[in-house]
C-alpha cells in the first residue's frame, strides 16, 4: 500500500522538504499552502498532488508534516474550521517542524492525543541551503513510538541528523538553545569582521587563516564572504529570528533565566528592523557596524 503524506507550509523551508519527501520516497505527497499558487508551483516542480484546505489534505495521510510561521498560524491550521483536526485519522502521526512555544507544541500534542493523533514537535536547522540540500538537523519531542516509525523517512528525505531529545515540547526547547547559539555567533562574526575591515586588513586572507582554527563556525563558513560583499538575500529573514529569539526569551523569563547577550542581539535586530531590512538574512547584523 502506498504511503499518503500531507504536507502543510511551503515557505522557503516547507517548499524544497515537501520536494524531498516526493523525490526520495515512494510515498504519494499532498501539499497544501494558503496561497494556491505556491502550491500549483511546487506541484509543477514535483511529483504530488494538491488539497484545497488542510483538512482535504490530511483526510487519508498517514503522516502530516508542517512548517507555517508562528504559534496562530500552526493553532489556526491545526483547529481552524477547516484545519486538520476536522479530518485527520486515528493512528496519524503529526511532525511539525515549525518554530514555536513549547507551550503550543505541548497543547497541541494533548489535544490531539485525545483523539488517538501522536503530535511530534519537529523543529529544524539549517537554513534555507539545508533545506534545499535535503541536510538539515531536526530535533524532535514527543512520543518515543512515533518518533521511531517516522525517523526513518525523515532521514530518507531531508534530514542529516533526527534526534529526539524528550517529551512533548523538548524540540522546541532544543530549537531555543540552537538560535540562543546562532545569534552570539553572528554577532561576534560581525564584530571581528568589521573590525578586521576597519583596520585594513585583507579579510578574506584573515577567514582564511582563522576558519581552521577555533574560531571556525558554520556561520564564518557559510557567511563570511558574503559579509564582506555586502550580500544578505540567504533565506532566513533576520524578521523570523526577532520571533524566535522571542519565544527563547519568554521561556527564559519563566524559568527565571538571564539571556543578556541574546536581549542585546535581538535588540539590535529590532533596529535593522525598523530600519526596512526585516527580510534581510541574519548575517546582516554587519550593517550595523559599518
Amino acid at each position: 500500500m502506498t504511503l499518503k503524506l500531507a504536507f502543510l507550509g511551503l515557505g522557503v523551508m516547507g517548499y524544497p522538504m515537501a520536494g524531498h519527501l516526493a523525490n526520495k520516497t515512494d510515498a504519494l505527497v499532498t501539499v497544501y499552502n494558503r496561497t494556491p499558487a505556491k502550491a500549483a508551483s511546487w506541484q509543477r516542480q514535483y511529483n504530488g498532488q494538491t488539497a484545497r484546505m488542510p483538512a482535504d489534505a490530511v483526510a487519508q495521510a498517514d503522516y502530516v508534516f508542517i512548517c507555517v510561521g508562528n504559534d496562530n498560524d500552526l493553532e489556526q491550521i491545526l483547529t481552524g474550521a477547516e484545519g486538520v483536526i476536522q479530518a485527520v485519522r486515528p493512528g496519524t502521526v503529526i511532525i511539525d517542524h515549525t518554530t514555536v512555544s513549547a507551550d503550543i507544541s505541548r497543547k497541541m500534542a494533548c489535544l490531539f492525543k485525545k483523539r488517538g493523533v501522536n503530535f511530534l514537535d519537529a523543529p529544524v536547522s539549517g537554513g534555507q541551503s539545508g533545506a534545499e540540500k535535503g541536510a538539515l538537523s531536526v530535533m524532535i519531542g514527543g512520543d518515543q513510538g512515533a518518533f521511531d516509525h517516522v525517523a526513518p523517512l525523515i532521514r530518507q528525505a531531508y534530514g542529516k541528523e533526527v534526534r529526539r531529545i524528550g517529551v512533548s515540547g523538548t524540540g522546541q526547547m532544543a530549537k531555543m538553545i540552537n538560535q540562543i547559539c546562532i545569534a552570539g555567533v553572528v554577532q561576534g562574526l560581525a564584530e571581528a569582521m568589521a573590525f578586521g575591515q576597519k583596520a585594513g586588513l585583507d579579510m578574506e586572507e584573515v577567514l582564511s587563516v582563522i576558519s581552521k582554527g577555533a574560531a571556525q563556525s558554520w556561520q564564518m563558513e557559510n557567511r563570511a564572504a558574503t559579509m564582506l560583499q555586502g550580500k544578505f538575500d540567504f533565506g532566513f529573514a533576520l524578521d523570523w529570528m526577532i520571533k524566535d529569539l522571542g519565544i527563547a526569551l519568554d521561556e527564559a523569563r519563566r524559568q527565571g533565566i538571564d539571556l543578556p547577550n541574546t536581549e542585546i542581539v535581538q535588540g539590535y535586530y529590532r533596529e535593522l528592523s525598523a530600519q526596512g531590512h526585516g527580510r534581510l538574512d541574519t548575517s546582516a547584523l554587519i550593517k550595523r557596524l559599518r
